[in-house]
């Protein structure tokens, strides 16, 4: 009788050892999408601010401002991390339109409010990137430990479930353009 009550109990400190690190793995997940989260709200305030001191240049291009203002309201409503990942590839590539068109305004280019505005994006850029990479490594580990025996016992058990990875389309792996010093 002695050595089941010993099994037992080593059985359930067994359990909820797993049971904890499974518990941090996914806290750290969690943790580390709201960098991700904070940093994509960074880039979005910035954006009215960015569209609005090209509109003052640049007035014949108001699908640009349009395409713009709708990919940032698409990534604003975006929950989950893979929406949030589509509606950043959108808004990266409007972005890079309006990069383009800056092209065609020297003065634009010149203004000390545009340049601060790209210095700021260009740091949000930066701080996403490496938002994405840390959450990315904490879904990694976290999704093995829920695949790992016998780790994956105990996650079957109280319902933990694999993560959605972060990830950028290949044309929006490439990095955003914003230096306007030519």
């Amino acid at each position: 009788m002695p050595y089941i009550i010993g099994i037992l109990v080593l059985a359930l400190v067994f359990v909820w050892f797993i049971y904890n690190q499974l518990v941090t793995a996914r806290a750290r997940v969690d943790e580390s999408w709201s960098g991700i989260d904070v940093q994509l709200k960074r880039r979005s305030s910035l954006i009215p601010n960015l569209v609005e001191t090209v509109k003052g240049y640049a007035t014949h291009e108001q699908d640009v401002f349009e395409n713009v203002t709708k990919a940032r309201a698409q990534l604003m409503n975006a929950q989950s991390p893979k929406e949030k990942a589509e509606a950043d590839n959108v808004l990266t590539g409007a972005l890079k339109t309006v990069f383009a068109v800056a092209e065609n305004y020297p003065e634009l280019k010149a203004s000390q409010n545009f340049q601060q505005l790209q210095t700021d994006l260009t740091d949000t850029e930066d701080k996403i990137s490496y938002a994405r990479q840390f959450y990315n490594q904490n879904v990694m580990d976290y999704n093995v430990k829920t695949e790992m025996f016998p780790h994956v016992v105990i996650a079957n058990l109280f319902g933990f479930k694999a993560r959605e990875f972060f990830k950028a389309e290949e044309e929006a792996k490439q990095d955003v353009k914003v230096d306007f010093s030519k």
